[in-house]
């Protein structure tokens, strides 16, 4: 069996780098968006994603790795305003938000190797294409959840579903470097 830890560690670490860079770049001003723009960016990826799964011909030169790091980062962001609130300017230094992104990674990577002791790592026979699906349900309840100003009567919150995106991202990025 592969150390899902090991893999979980390295797909992460190449998301990381990208947070870094990015923040570098542009600092914060992602803290100023407010949990349905992120879910939104978190559709566009995925849909994307699917649409390079579906069609033969690409016509812009990224693949599915780059669109799933994406959703990974994003879902990060959003458990980050879940906790901070949304705020008005961008009011994080890279280095808090690092601590921040590493804690919710912490966080997310118990669930997932929770699940995957109860789930005896069943997604390694699943395809890609049925983690983008599985992404895109957990996007169209975040939207559903979000509608309904997140209250829930039976189901998870928020913040589950985009922990759960986030290890089905992971996992389609360990099949796609197996590949």
């Amino acid at each position: 069996m592969q150390d899902t830890s090991k893999q979980y560690d390295a797909v992460i670490k190449t998301c990381r780098d990208l947070f870094i860079n990015k923040m570098t770049d542009y600092g914060s001003a992602w803290r100023i968006l407010r949990l349905p723009s992120l879910t939104d960016q978190i559709f566009i990826k995925a849909q994307r994603i699917r649409s390079l799964q579906q069609n033969d011909v690409r016509k812009v030169d990224e693949g599915e790795q780059s669109e799933f790091i994406g959703i990974i980062n994003y879902c990060i962001m959003a458990l980050i305003q879940l906790k901070k609130g949304v705020v008005e300017q961008p009011d994080l230094e890279v280095d808090e938000a690092i601590k921040l992104y590493d804690a919710e990674v912490k966080t997310t990577k118990q669930l997932m190797q929770d699940k995957n002791h109860d789930y005896g790592e069943a997604w390694r026979d699943m395809r890609v294409s049925s983690l983008t699906d599985l992404i895109l349900q957990k996007l169209l309840r975040v939207k559903q959840i979000e509608d309904n100003s997140g209250k829930t009567i039976v189901s998870e919150g928020i913040d589950a579903n985009y922990q759960d995106m986030i290890n089905y991202a992971v996992f389609a990025m360990i099949h796609l470097t197996e590949q």
